[in-house]
């Protein structure tokens, strides 16, 4: 029979339910998982779903809270597309309504509130990302607002009467900020009913999240069964670590790959992950096989596989999977030429500043940055310059406050992977 990791990189298993055997679905369920709650009950749904012939319905909801994603936001969706593959159905919620309220997963105030307009302006971009993993023929796409936009208030304070605060405050979060005297608003609590309720409407028998989603992922099985609905299963993954080896992944600590970024920012910024976090980003990011991932973890362990070329593998996997294979050695190529042979790139980028721009010729360092497009905000860009990140003809900037003299054809250098070519308009 095929292996499974075969079946997954051919993209071939969504044909129909049953296409490897129970122990190979089940083996490729787990992979990446940090938790499946209770997984009794899942082994029993999915040998039900192939006796019977009825795909599981498998739930994932997203929060268009942004525009750009990362590694870590994908995690759940590649668990989703295993589950498609398998021949399950995908149940992609767009939380338009949730994203106006905000989740408070893990955070110690409240989210800024979101229009509705930002909402949807910003699924417009998710969607887009989502399908170049999904299949969209296996994939029901549903937002939460065409139940909760037609909600009265008595709706809402049914659906309130299904929680009490002492259940709520069990939340690691809430108890935190509880205890630390941070405000809980009352909107915040009703978040973890909206995504369970989503749980009822859509008929899930799994959902899938971070693990940071377990308490939200539990609501929704005691509403489903308060109804009298089957409870769906949680298989929860774990928080992807950035690539500076100590935070989760996020966009503000700017610790990230970018589901947009080009190969050769993809490939440069895995190469920077400290190598024990090489075999987590291999399990949760790659299609490589569960055979393969074990011979590698015993020759990482034994000495006779180098942490340098697994995670040059480990890079071009990446690459390959959101750009092809000719991509993916040409970002090797790039990163080699760049950092092992210390030459700048060919193709930087020129950035023009007009006379508007400077002040008697000059230029303050973050604004020169951030005009270049090498940072997001001046804070950022301060924070490069005190990291010593920031170069001009490579020579390391110091100075946050440098107010620098202009000169045409200057090499500005971010890290070790972002260039612009500065040139002066007459």
């Amino acid at each position: 029979m095929i292996a499974v990791e075969q079946a997954v990189q051919a993209g071939r298993a969504a044909a129909a339910l049953g296409a490897v055997s129970l122990e190979e679905e089940l083996a490729l369920i787990r992979r990446g998982t940090e938790e499946i709650f209770p997984e009794e009950e899942l082994v029993e749904k999915v040998v039900t779903a192939r006796r019977e012939g009825r795909p599981l319905r498998v739930k994932l909801g997203v929060d268009p809270t942004a525009r750009e994603l990362h590694l870590g936001h994908l995690i759940p969706v590649l668990k989703l597309r295993q589950f498609q593959q398998l021949g399950h159905q995908a149940v992609l919620i767009i939380g338009d309504y949730t994203a106006t309220l905000g989740d408070p997963t893990g955070r110690n105030k409240a989210r800024p509130p979101l229009s509705h307009e930002q909402v949807l302006e910003n699924a417009k971009g998710y969607t887009a990302q989502l399908f170049r993993f999904l299949d969209p023929e296996r994939t029901e796409v549903v937002y939460n607002g065409q139940w909760f936009g037609q909600m009265r208030f008595h709706d809402v304070i049914k659906l309130l009467s299904h929680m009490t605060l002492a259940r709520m405050l069990e939340r690691e979060d809430f108890q935190k900020r509880w205890q630390g005297g941070f405000p809980i608003g009352l909107h915040e609590l009703v978040y973890p009913l909206m995504q369970g309720y989503d749980s009822v409407m859509v008929r899930a028998d799994v959902e899938l999240g971070g693990i940071d989603q377990k308490f939200n992922i539990l609501v929704g099985r005691d509403l489903q069964k308060e109804v009298g609905m089957p409870a769906q299963v949680g298989v929860c993954s774990p928080i992807l670590i950035g690539i500076d080896g100590k935070e989760k992944m996020s966009k503000s600590l700017g610790n990230y790959i970018a589901l947009n970024d080009t190969p050769e920012d993809m490939y440069g910024k895995t190469m920077s992950i400290p190598d024990e976090l090489m075999m987590q980003y291999y399990e949760l990011i790659t299609d490589v096989s569960l055979a393969e991932l074990d011979s590698l973890r015993r020759g990482l362990a034994d000495g006779t596989v180098h942490p340098r070329d697994a995670k040059r593998r480990l890079a071009r996997e990446i690459v390959q999977r959101f750009y092809g294979a000719e991509a993916a050695k040409a970002a090797e190529a790039h990163f080699d030429r760049v950092h092992r042979e210390r030459e700048v790139p060919e193709d930087i980028p020129e950035v023009v500043l007009d006379p508007g721009a400077l002040r008697d010729g000059r230029i303050w360092i973050a604004q020169l940055l951030v005009r270049a497009g090498l940072a997001a905000s001046n804070s950022e860009a301060r924070r490069l310059v005190v990291q010593g990140g920031v170069r001009l003809n490579g020579q390391v900037v110091t100075d946050p406050e440098l107010d620098w003299l202009a000169e045409s054809g200057t090499v500005v250098q971010v890290g070790k992977r972002r260039f612009a070519r500065i040139v002066l308009k007459p």
